[in-house]
């Protein structure tokens, strides 16, 4: 009894650490949108997120990998930069730039764009294939379409407000500054082609960093390595356009807070339970729970940031991710018959070597 109440522990721990990772990077937009309307400056606030992460993550490598850490080859160096840009410092200003053009809730759910994305220019390059006479391919098209025409839908379509519930825990109106009077179309647009930038931005990670994982399976010093070339690439950015140091003071406020949230537990902590869920049960698993950030966004900004939820948004988020369910499920039945084939294969040049074997 007590093993098998072992097993089903084993085996949930990989879902409740992906639970735990969505509702931690579901407080990143919050405190993002919170940072942004106490004045920081986006740069700066990307800049301190990988400066903490670093600080965090090298520690950590040190202590758990130096014992077996591969040689650091140029090429290796190379990946880590590209995936510092791709992942880290490219995509969060991207991110940021969107997140003050739109809503916590909007950038959430054009986050879980990134599978389309990601097929899309998988496709473009040839390392992706659709076999449209299959279920497995049209479901793939499928999905694609619906996750695009669901940004679509809450890019141009706003409808009427839902009103779930009332609090009157509304933080913006804590701060000095004030949120944006008035989003106009314009905004929305631009936020919109900002969030799919990043959603390609972190595509090209995505790619950069499997390949990478090949040659350097070391995840704690892979993320430190593309945490600290994030940090060096932030902060040129950010004093090419913020040279005063009064603009670098953080003091004891909502700016430090979110820098550490955001640096030690989501680009540090988080990424590196992601990296360990991603060789347990592979990227498949990892997507899947994608969509639960959107829902706790929502829930968290319309709690805290009085986010009022529209029509628009719900059909557009359920879309979205009813087209990432699509690709999934795609991709998971083609994983099956890759293994089918692979198998089938094995079985029959076995068979192929007994018979050799009994002929001589």
């Amino acid at each position: 009894m007590g093993g098998k109440l072992s097993d089903i522990v084993d085996s949930a721990k990989p879902a409740l650490v992906m639970v735990i990772v969505n509702l931690v990077f579901g407080g990143v937009n919050i405190f993002y949108k919170l940072a942004l309307n106490d004045g920081i400056n986006p740069r700066i606030l990307v800049a301190y997120r990988f400066i903490f992460a670093t600080a965090f993550m090298f520690p950590l490598a040190f202590i758990l990998e130096r014992k077996r850490s591969p040689r650091l080859t140029w090429m290796i160096a190379l990946q880590g930069f590209l995936c510092g840009l791709f992942g880290g410092s490219l995509a969060q200003n991207l991110n940021l730039k969107s997140l003050a053009l739109t809503s916590a809730t909007f950038s959430a759910a054009m986050a879980n764009l990134i599978p389309a994305v990601t097929f899309i220019f998988a496709i473009s390059l040839g390392l992706e294939k659709v076999a449209i006479g299959t279920w497995a391919g049209r479901a793939k098209a499928g999905g694609t379409i619906l996750s695009i025409g669901g940004a679509m839908v809450l890019t141009f379509y706003k409808g009427p407000h839902i009103n779930i519930w009332s609090t009157s825990m509304h933080l913006l109106k804590h701060q000095n500054h004030h949120p944006h009077p008035h989003l106009t179309s314009h905004d929305v647009l631009l936020g919109s082609l900002l969030a799919l930038a990043g959603c390609f931005s972190f595509a090209i990670w995505l790619m950069i960093q499997a390949k990478m994982g090949e040659k350097y399976p070391l995840q704690y010093t892979s993320t430190a390595l593309m945490c600290a070339t994030a940090t060096v690439q932030a902060i040129v950015y950010a004093m090419c356009s913020e040279r005063s140091l009064s603009a670098w003071k953080l003091g004891w406020n909502v700016r430090l807070f979110t820098v550490a949230y955001t640096g030690f537990l989501a680009s540090g902590f988080m990424m590196t339970l992601v990296t360990w869920c991603l060789r347990k049960k592979g990227p498949l698993f990892v997507s899947v729970f994608n969509p639960l950030m959107l829902v706790f966004v929502a829930i968290f900004a319309s709690f805290t940031l009085d986010e009022k939820l529209h029509l628009g948004s719900i059909i557009g988020g359920l879309l979205i991710a009813t087209g990432l369910y699509f690709m999934l499920w795609a991709k998971g039945v083609e994983m099956k018959n890759m293994a089918m084939v692979s198998r089938s294969k094995n079985s029959e040049e076995t068979e192929t070597i007994t018979v050799s074997t009994g002929l001589g």
